[in-house]
């Protein structure tokens, strides 16, 4: 009688569920529809079969982290109404060349699947996926609708592809080309638009590196009145850009080109004058090799900025100061440490609703460099910039209390990648490990969500992050901790991890099989130049059946060492595309 009782209790309300299954699906679909974040539309899912039915018949945007993680016909069968695709390929490991360079993550496989599910397609955003000449074109081909096309750190195609896109796509909205391993042989493709072609809202390719064709560049800006995002490459002028500029005064983000050439055809106030006419101007970026003759043309413009990128700019302090000064409203800042300390105290000192920060290394393989940021300008930076909550700050020195003042002065930090450059250097004044530096961050930091660590460390971070890190979803550590127990604290303490990155540890079998629990709950593990076994790496994929495990061997290594090891949970079982140095186990 106790037990029925108990479970009369526990079970739902029978008036609620009646309410429940009667909702029109017609109405449940509106209220989907209001729903924008992919994790909210899933869980939503898993109330019951009829929301499931209506999340799936509702849904038109996807997001799909790993490319191995589902196959395409998975995707078409569980979504018929897909028009938005988002798709991630190769590990982030890739950007550094740890990635065999035909690995995988080819598109074209999920392009035949949506031509024949999907022929309604309008949006594709791909991430390190392999994209060739032909994949274009089949896309260019097979969807009469498509509108946007964002490629980012892609590779295998070349202008020719480009050209395909702009001749076929008559509804473009959207062409972004950003960091792609592209095969740039001429700017011709700029000239494939129809006449008649309007509709373009954004054009980025700021990192193609020929020229391009500017008459067809200034007649397709020309015709676009609705272009709110332009983004050139450094082959244009500031005489073109000129130009470009009286055509678009509506611009919204603007990437320029180069700020180096002598100007002869139009003089210095018309540059002004037409950076002045684009009052809209939120966003910049570009100013490749600026010289500080001309950076005084920005300045009227400057003060709308809420994102200035000058991370292909070498700006020395001086003139960064005396830009960043007209900035007032800066919200996100990218700049290579050629600014020093001196141009971060000018940020502390101006940007005080600066959000986001990140400081690139201008040359992070020369030792003897003298230049670069310190603790000293990133704590400026905290004291003036109370609302920062993302950091990327590549430095060649730290400490431990300068890391701990930094977290007290913003405590909302989210996102907080902390790159020492040389590997394994401790607290250069104290000559401790940075221990107590991370500490601070996971302590002080209660809605950190991603973290980067770096320096001389022990196991004791790792406790600590383990510990408090209660919201960490991605980890990222090289050359850092002395035993497996690191690992295992990580593994045992953070409920959300999603994404742990390790390179260069001394992390072994012991801490891989630590996580048997948690990895079907997490998206990826990289492991690289571990002490990690073959024969660990088979245990865990016997045990683990749902887990790819793939094991990437350089020639002449040891048989019985795994060198990398990438681990990811997938519905779609083993991939049959992977190359012979890749073993899938």
């Amino acid at each position: 009688m106790e037990s029925e009782s108990k479970r009369k209790k526990e079970s739902p309300n029978t008036a609620e569920l009646a309410v429940t299954a009667s909702f029109p699906d017609e109405v449940l679909e509106i209220v989907l529809s209001l729903l924008t974040s992919h994790r909210d539309r899933s869980s939503v899912s898993l109330v019951c079969k009829d929301w499931y039915r209506a999340e799936r018949w509702s849904r038109t945007q996807v997001f799909i982290g790993n490319c191995y993680s589902v196959s395409p016909e998975i995707l078409t069968r569980r979504f018929p109404n897909i028009r938005s695709v988002t798709l991630k390929g190769k590990p982030r490991f890739s950007d550094f060349n740890l990635v065999p360079p035909n690995w995988g993550a080819d598109i074209h496989a999920w392009l035949v699947a949506f031509a024949a599910k999907y022929p309604f397609l309008e949006e594709l955003r791909l991430k390190r996926m392999a994209v060739s000449d032909e994949s274009l074109e089949f896309l260019a081909s097979n969807f009469p609708n498509f509108k946007l096309l964002s490629l980012l750190s892609c590779d295998g195609f070349s202008t020719d592809g480009l050209a395909a896109i702009a001749t076929h796509c008559k509804n473009l909205t959207e062409l972004d080309i950003q960091e792609n391993g592209i095969e740039d042989s001429s700017g011709s493709w700029l000239s494939c638009f129809p006449e008649s072609f309007t509709s373009l809202e954004v054009l980025n390719f700021a990192n193609l590196t020929s020229e391009v064709n500017t008459d067809a560049l200034e007649r397709l800006v020309s015709r676009c009145k609705s272009l709110k995002v332009l983004k050139v490459n450094k082959s244009i002028s500031l005489e073109q850009l000129q130009r470009l500029l009286v055509r678009a005064p509506q611009l919204e983000e603007l990437g320029t080109g180069s700020f180096l050439q002598d100007l002869t055809a139009c003089p210095f106030a018309d540059l002004e004058s037409a950076f002045n006419n684009c009052k809209n101007i939120h966003t910049l970026s570009g100013l490749w090799e600026a010289v500080p003759l001309y950076l005084p043309a920005l300045y009227n413009s400057c003060a709308n900025l809420t994102f200035l990128n000058l991370s292909y700019t070498a700006l020395q302090s001086g003139e960064f100061a005396k830009l960043v000064v007209h900035c007032p409203r800066l919200r996100r800042l990218w700049v290579l440490d050629t600014v020093e300390d001196k141009g971060l105290e000018a940020v502390g000192s101006n940007c005080p609703l600066l959000e986001e920060l990140r400081v690139f290394p201008a040359d992070p393989f020369d030792e003897e460099i003298i230049h670069g940021v310190t603790e000293e300008g990133f704590v400026a930076v905290s004291f003036g910039c109370r609302r920062l909550h993302y950091v990327l700050y590549f430095c060649r020195q730290m400490t431990n209390a300068a890391v701990a003042t930094i977290v007290q002065n913003c405590p909302n930090f989210t996102h907080f990648r902390l790159c020492i450059m040389t590997p394994g250097l401790p607290d250069y004044l104290t000559n401790e490990p940075m221990d107590e530096a991370f500490g601070a961050v996971v302590k002080t930091c209660s809605k950190l969500q991603r973290l980067s660590v770096s320096g001389l460390l022990t196991d004791l971070t790792f406790e600590y992050i383990g510990k408090y890190a209660k919201n960490l979803e991605t980890l990222s550590v090289a050359f850092a901790g002395r035993s497996d127990r690191g690992m295992q604290c990580v593994l045992e303490g953070c409920p959300k991890l999603r994404k742990l990155e390790i390179r260069d540890c001394p992390f072994g079998n012991e801490a891989l099989l630590s996580g048997l629990e948690k990895y079907e709950s997490m998206r990826s593990l990289w492991m690289s130049a571990c002490n990690v076994t073959m024969n660990a790496c088979r245990r865990l994929a016997k045990q683990m059946p749902r887990l790819n495990v793939e094991v990437m061997k350089e020639d002449g290594s040891d048989d019985s060492q795994a060198d990398k090891v990438y681990i990811y949970r997938t519905v779609a079982g083993p991939r049959r595309d992977a190359p012979p140095s890749v073993l899938t186990l």
